[in-house]
């Protein structure tokens, strides 16, 4: 597993770093742009970098933070791992088309769809690192994302312009875990 993170470490900050790809270039302007052509040319894109980069950042936390939770895993955890740093690495795709058409729906539902495949398969592999252990705070953080992203996807069918604000959502997770561990306080031995 040791290895793995070196290896996510890797990925992530390549991942994040590519989300900067699609931004406009300077060659773009004729002449110096005025600042109504620079909101044009870079609101959208940098709205779905920072989003991108703030979702590919807490993902990160979340893959270290189960990696030091669990610091062993079988051969089938370590190929789900692969396959959920695959997920990271096309962020830069979506985050691209996001950027450039999320107020259309297709394209919000990728997104969206991408960000729940993203959040599901993160929380796969926590309740892999879970199962001997009854701890719902982290359970319910793990979880909660999925539902967010979910919503914010179907949301994105009819009202693309209202998902764009409510893959925040997400964000809650840590409301949800703290919610968990009232809820289900941890048993005494």
């Amino acid at each position: 597993m040791r290895r793995l993170e070196a290896l996510s470490n890797t990925i992530f900050g390549v991942a994040m770093t590519l989300l900067a790809y699609d931004l406009p270039k300077a060659s773009r302007f004729a002449s110096a742009p005025a600042w109504r052509d620079l909101a044009n040319a870079y609101a959208q894109p940098v709205i779905a970098l920072m989003i991108s980069f703030i979702v590919a950042g807490v993902f990160w936390l979340s893959h270290h933070r189960r990696l030091i939770f669990a610091p062993e895993g079988s051969r089938g955890q370590v190929f789900l791992n692969l396959i959920f740093l695959l997920s990271i690495v096309m962020l830069p795709v979506t985050n691209g088309l996001y950027g450039a058409y999320r107020l259309d729906s297709v394209v919000a539902v990728s997104y969206g769809s991408h960000l729940t495949i993203i959040a599901g398969l993160n929380a796969l592999l926590w309740i892999l690192a879970l199962r001997d252990h009854r701890n719902p705070e982290l359970l319910a953080t793990a979880i909660f994302p999925v539902f967010a992203c979910v919503f914010a996807t179907v949301l994105a069918i009819v009202a693309p312009s209202v998902a764009q604000f409510t893959w925040r959502l997400a964000f809650g997770a840590p409301l949800a875990g703290w919610w968990a561990a009232r809820r289900w306080p941890p048993r005494a031995n």
